[in-house]
């Protein structure tokens, strides 16, 4: 399965077809056409028709895909879209609950992306995580917390999201998947709330966020990034530990193995060569 770094998955309307050449060159790393909640129902079929006609006209673009949820009358249409071109190289399946449901979308020969975002989502995470298919688990908060009754931005709230959060990241890590994405920061001019919000996800283990803006995707990667300390930390662990010392002191800190590879691991992140 692909271990690919990806920080920013960016949402466009399949509705707005004129949106895709822009979302594709905004400096998200990977750009998600959607079928399912930016589509009115009535608009279904012709956003399906314009995700279509652009994949045909465009045969270079790469592009993910979310799809209608399973058992939505489209599902299957939208299934069968993506089984005909290769520019969609993923798809996003929202509402996953099953395995089931997993190999459904698998049977297009794409990688699977599922959103965990309900209550027997949740349940089924680890038959999901372990399904054949599946390269990363994305998180759904916002439809979670409409499906749990939760009141938004309680601290009740939060403290339900975050052992979901945990779980998606356990059992991301359990079936060797790619580090999973926290869902969308809705507040699109709360540039310090997504800051923090994305640093929160990051400091639990997520690899990145789905957003909803371009204007998101340079402030998520920034929240990203290593702090300088950091990065001072790990060139001073890297360099010493390529004297040949297996175990060493650092700052009355003993280092070994693991925390080696975490000091790689922050180099990596940052871009810079381990």
């Amino acid at each position: 399965m692909s271990q690919a770094n990806v920080r920013s998955a960016l949402f466009v309307p399949a509705s707005r077809p004129e949106r895709i050449p822009k979302a594709l060159a905004s400096g998200a790393d990977c750009v998600i056409v959607d079928l399912e909640d930016a589509v009115e129902e009535s608009a279904k079929e012709q956003a399906r028709d314009h995700l279509e006609a652009f994949l045909s006209e465009n045969p270079d673009a790469r592009v993910l895909v979310r799809v209608n949820a399973p058992g939505h009358w489209a599902h299957d249409a939208d299934l069968r879209l993506c089984m005909r071109h290769a520019g969609v190289k993923a798809i996003l399946l929202p509402k996953a609950e099953t395995e089931a449901q997993i190999r459904q979308a698998h049977g297009t020969g794409k990688p699977i992306w599922p959103i965990i975002e309900s209550a027997r989502g949740l349940v089924a995470l680890p038959q999901i995580a372990a399904a054949d298919g599946v390269e990363r688990l994305s998180f759904g908060s916002l439809d979670l917390g409409l499906d749990l009754n939760l009141k938004t931005d309680s601290e009740a709230a939060n403290q339900v999201l975050g052992q979901a959060r945990y779980a998606v990241i356990l059992h991301s890590r359990a079936a060797g998947l790619a580090a999973p994405l926290d869902g969308v920061y809705p507040a699109i001019q709360d540039v310090s709330g997504l800051h923090k919000h994305v640093q929160y996800a990051r400091d639990m283990g997520f690899g990145g966020a789905l957003c909803i803006h371009p204007s998101q995707i340079s402030i998520i990667h920034r929240a990203l990034q290593p702090s300088e300390a950091e990065l001072n930390w790990a060139q001073r662990v890297v360099a010493q530990a390529q004297s040949g010392a297996g175990v060493f002191t650092l700052d009355g800190q003993m280092v070994d193995a693991p925390v080696i590879l975490r000091a790689r691991a922050l180099l990596e992140l940052a871009g810079q060569q381990p």
